[in-house]
């Protein structure tokens, strides 16, 4: 049972002072969401993501360079039948020197795959151990949740509901992505990301206000980026593109489950329902099969590869 403990290892050029240091700036690579105590012997802190996740942490092992132990006094999920998983639980960073360099061995005991919070938090761990408090100790910034994604999904979603006497002029598409929101944040607003499931020739950066460009053989689309909140509402203009594009919003918004994310994508604001807007609506049907490929797998099917 114990192997069945989700875990993970890195080693690091840098010394373990260095390690541990950025393993206790738990704002700075997990939450800026944060509150209380990280960096001492029983201190506490609670973590909050929007309405989905929260929970209360007590440190119950301190020792500086080698070792912290953190339990999980308190849980919450909003998208597991027990709410309560990880309760009880002890998250251990674990740090040894070898040839000038740091190994971190990450446990999170308890969680282990009989949870159905199990796939989806593997997931979630693995990017912000593997991803974000690398990229701290190697870079000094790390990428944690940002205190911005305050709004919910279901905030988001009816925040701008379409009237029912135009749902013929919008796109609506729902689907199941088995990978954590922040996999497919960040493939639906970096340029990496857009690149492969949309269309490689892409310009674009996770800024409000900033204009994204997309190149489709001779042809460019431009969006405006209008809303971001991380991790779970992405919103773009067209301003460039077709004329039945132009003026026309697209939004996509993410909701956890346990199993992965669930990825809704609204196009709206069509003039009239035309054959562009039926073709379209397959199209983003298939770009987005793309989109869940890329973070499934590592691998979409950007154009012109979409319908293979």
């Amino acid at each position: 049972m114990e192997n069945q403990h989700f875990n993970t290892e890195i080693t690091f050029n840098a010394t373990p002072q260095q390690v541990f240091q950025a393993v206790n700036q738990v704002r700075q690579w997990w939450s800026e969401n944060i509150t209380g105590d990280t960096d001492r012997l029983h201190g506490e802190f609670s973590y909050r993501y929007q309405d989905v996740h929260h929970c209360r942490i007590r440190i119950t092992e301190w020792v500086p360079n080698e070792k912290v132990v953190w339990h999980v006094v308190d849980n919450y999920f909003n998208f597991t039948g027990d709410p309560r998983e990880w309760t009880g639980t002890n998250i251990i960073f674990e740090l040894s020197e070898k040839d000038g360099k740091t190994h971190l061995q990450f446990t999170h005991q308890g969680l282990v795959p009989s949870y159905e919070c199990f796939q989806v938090c593997h997931d979630a761990w693995t990017h912000y151990i593997q991803g974000s408090l690398a990229a701290l100790v190697r870079t000094g910034q790390g990428s944690p949740t940002p205190k911005a994604a305050e709004a919910t999904p279901s905030e988001a979603l009816s925040a701008n509901p379409a009237p029912a006497e135009h749902a013929t002029t919008s796109i609506w598409h729902r689907l199941l992505i088995e990978t954590p929101v922040e996999t497919i944040y960040n493939a639906l607003t970096t340029q990496e990301g857009l690149a492969g499931w949309w269309t490689p020739t892409t310009h674009a950066e996770p800024v409000v206000g900033s204009t994204s460009r997309f190149t489709f053989a001779d042809y460019v689309k431009e969006m405006k980026v209008e809303e971001l909140i991380p991790y779970s509402h992405v919103k773009w203009r067209c301003i460039t593109g077709f004329a039945d594009w132009i003026g026309t919003t697209i939004t996509f918004t993410l909701e956890p489950r346990s199993n992965g994310s669930l990825l809704f994508l609204r196009h709206e604001g069509w003039a009239a329902y035309t054959p562009d807007l039926a073709s379209c609506t397959y199209d983003w049907g298939m770009f987005l099969r793309s989109l869940k490929f890329l973070c499934e797998t590592g691998k979409g099917l950007p154009y012109p590869h979409q319908y293979e």
